[in-house]
């Protein structure tokens, strides 16, 4: 039975009619430097002499990433959203220049935190695409930019990896930076001129946050979803690169590469989740979602360990991973969908706050993977992706008997 759902009228339609492949584009090449550094580590302490500091340069970009979410994207709710957008993006390219150019681990290690901060532009930059469509086909935008988003955390790493070998890791910095400059001037003229009606002062916005967290039980019930899936999301990505390098499969870095690749697909999940919920179908969309990656871990899990051909047992790894991509991802574009629905004023901040609470989840995952890895295995790697997925479906059927989706 659908779930409830006004029909799309023609004028609706027509309105929903946005640039979302533009919009994608952007958001997915503003994160990439997010996690790009992960495959550039050696080059970067070799040029820059990095040491004891190497460590830090990617959880320095999460850092500033995280601090971006909690004090940039709230003024989505106080400023005009266009120039807002513009000048957040434009700081993320003159940062990614200042890094390239680097001469010290300090500047480095700052610009770094900055290009994490900046980028959080990505969580300006949904609800801004998603108030140009109607309400009813809203989720088709926010699934179709989503798609932009995980297809470049997905590729990210191995494209890093590519134009680092091929331009050094200061080339792929300038790469990146041209890019999204590109993007930003192409992108942000389309976005809509949102002014919000109250203009709160910073502090008020800020102190905001813990109230609506309380308050605002949509945004809870759906961060807690992608926050337990992305425990398990982030454990089984951080550990199989190094599950397949190892006997029995000993795959290159190529063929770990392919299997990223391969898993990156299932970011198609995301506009057909959000044209399914847009279609009345939300709360099937998500029990499906995590049906779905249930299903993939524990194949994943049970063909790394057969006794079966190695070149087998990682094809339906990686028709695994796919699938398992494509749960999370469906589970996430759901949830985006069902907090942009919420009241305009407050769309900033909840959708910041919606990333914070499961990038703890992912946080979470990452911390976890390696002695989790080191004490238990590919199966304790499996055994706690699928404790997390199905905590997940768990708590939505039981709140499914209570609310709406």
């Amino acid at each position: 039975m659908m779930d409830s759902c006004t029909p799309l009228t023609a004028p609706e339609a027509t309105r929903a009619r946005v640039p979302t492949l533009l919009f994608a584009t952007l958001v997915g090449i503003a994160v990439l430097p997010l996690y790009a550094s992960q495959v550039m580590l050696d080059a970067l302490d070799a040029s820059l002499h990095l040491h004891a500091w190497t460590a830090l340069v990617t959880s320095l970009t999460m850092l500033g990433y995280a601090a971006g979410l909690v004090g940039l994207v709230p003024l989505v709710d106080k400023l005009p959203n266009r120039p807002l957008i513009g000048a957040t993006l434009a700081g993320q390219t003159a940062c990614l220049v200042v890094a390239a150019f680097s001469g010290s681990p300090l500047v480095f290690l700052a610009a770094s935190f900055a290009v994490g901060a900046t980028a959080s532009a990505i969580q300006m930059l949904v609800p801004a695409a998603a108030s140009l469509a109607a309400p009813q086909a809203r989720g088709a935008v926010v699934g179709n930019v989503m798609s932009g988003l995980m297809l470049g955390i997905l590729f990210s790493r191995p494209l890093a990896s590519v134009v680092t070998r091929a331009l050094g890791w200061r080339g792929f910095f300038l790469a990146d930076a041209t890019l999204l400059a590109t993007a930003t001037l192409c992108a942000v003229p389309r976005l809509p001129a949102l002014v919000p009606a109250a203009k709160p002062a910073y502090r008020s916005l800020i102190s905001s946050l813990g109230r609506l967290i309380v308050s605002t039980e949509v945004l809870r019930r759906h961060a807690l979803y992608q926050a337990l899936l992305m425990i398990g999301f982030n454990a089984f990505w951080t550990s199989i690169a190094v599950v397949l390098s190892r006997a029995p499969f000993k795959c290159s870095a190529t063929q770990i590469a392919a299997f990223a690749f391969a898993g990156a697909g299932g970011a198609i999940a995301a506009p057909l989740a959000g044209l399914a919920a847009d279609r009345g179908y939300a709360r099937r969309a998500k029990r499906t979602a995590h049906v779905i990656a249930i299903v993939a871990i524990l194949c994943a899990s049970w063909a790394l360990t057969a006794p079966i051909p190695s070149a087998l047992a990682v094809a339906i790894a990686a028709a695994s991973a796919f699938l398992l991509d494509a749960g999370v991802i469906a589970d996430q574009t759901l949830g985006r969908r069902a907090i942009n629905l919420l009241a305009a004023e407050m769309r900033g901040r909840v959708n910041g706050l919606f990333t914070g609470l499961f990038f703890v989840g992912s946080a979470c995952g990452a911390a976890l993977s390696g002695p989790v890895l080191a004490s238990s295995g590919w199966l304790g790697v499996a055994a706690v992706t699928f404790i997390s997925f199905f905590a997940a479906t768990l708590i939505h059927l039981i709140d499914s008997n209570r609310v709406s989706p």
